[in-house]
């Protein structure tokens, strides 16, 4: 089934060159279906790549999807034109009396700042807080899961010595939770970020559950909390073979000297390919988080989501 998406969207023509079905607005109205509405936070500075990536990985399922993308009004963008923002954007002040199926909070760079020095944290923790009675399921995606268990569960981050950038590999640790079904006992997915919060503070809060872990300096990589209603990820699945390589470059331009990611180069040789080894697993997590997460608890009237009267998976 496809995604709904506005029909100047850029990423939609990408996404249609490579036969992934997308829908305009006007054609899903006229058909008799209730669509998933899934809005998407998007807080990455390169919003148009972003949008890409995460359309891409929300297109392999049979369900049918509307997409709303979200920003902050009390940051202003410097990587996005404002025309595009406002074409395609809507602000939280804008949706705060909607109600979505699932929600999507990405990362942001802002890893090494305090929580409370970011510009826009008041508007976030009232997204966090407005999540709870407005939205079905929210995932929180790498610096967007840190600040979240920070807000809900007091939970800190510790910057890393070096990055955390390459391929990691995990490991299933909860084989019975949905969202890892079809999931190998060995996955990798990509990170690139300086902190993290420490595994033994995730396993330690008794309202997670930790669904999987790398074998490393990773740690944990994908943890629950009110029985699917908030999932955290801490990689990046949804990047494009090249996100990295670029974020190499880049740093290697500003004289930085990044280290080369691990497991991601043939030979550790950045004039090669990079391998992609995290396509399958990462679509596997966006069609199960759909499918068992939400919609499979939603309720049909959208207006009837709230906090206390929908039957959630149990554990």
């Amino acid at each position: 089934m496809p995604i709904c998406v506005q029909k100047d969207l850029p990423a939609r023509e990408i996404l249609e060159n490579e036969n992934i079905f997308t829908m305009e607005p006007d054609r899903s109205a006229h058909q008799d279906i209730r669509p998933l509405e899934i809005c998407i936070l998007n807080l990455m500075p390169l919003k148009e790549d972003t949008e890409l990536q995460l359309l891409r990985s929300l297109s392999n399922t049979p369900l049918q999807i509307n997409i709303a993308f979200m920003t902050v009004k009390s940051h202003s963008s410097k990587n996005v034109s404002k025309s595009h923002l406002n074409q395609f954007y809507s602000t939280w002040e804008e949706n705060r009396g909607r109600r979505f199926d699932g929600m999507i909070i990405t990362g942001a760079p802002v890893e090494l700042m305090e929580y409370e020095e970011v510009d826009y944290w008041e508007e976030l923790v009232d997204i966090f807080e407005w999540t709870k009675t407005n939205v079905t399921s929210t995932i929180h995606v790498c610096w967007g899961a840190q600040a979240a268990l920070y807000h809900h569960y007091g939970l800190q981050k510790h910057v890393f010595d070096t990055k955390l950038f390459g391929v990691y590999r995990h490991r299933v640790r909860n084989r019975k939770d949905p969202l890892v079904r079809g999931f190998d006992d060995m996955f990798y997915i990509p990170h690139s970020r300086y902190t993290e919060i420490r595994s033994e503070d995730i396993h330690a809060c008794k309202d997670l559950t930790v669904l999987a872990e790398g074998d490393n300096k990773a740690g944990v990589c994908l943890c629950t909390a009110m029985s699917g209603r908030q999932v955290f990820l801490f990689g990046h699945p949804e990047y494009d073979r090249l996100t990295l390589d670029m974020e190499y470059r880049r740093d290697k331009e500003k004289g930085l000297d990044p280290e080369i990611p691990i497991n991601y180069y043939p030979d550790d040789d950045p004039s090669k390919k990079p391998m992609l080894l995290w396509r399958s697993h990462a679509n596997i997590i966006y069609t199960n988080w759909l499918n068992y997460y939400v919609y499979q608890n939603t309720p049909y009237d959208i207006g009837d989501i709230t906090s206390g009267n929908i039957a959630y998976l149990s554990k």
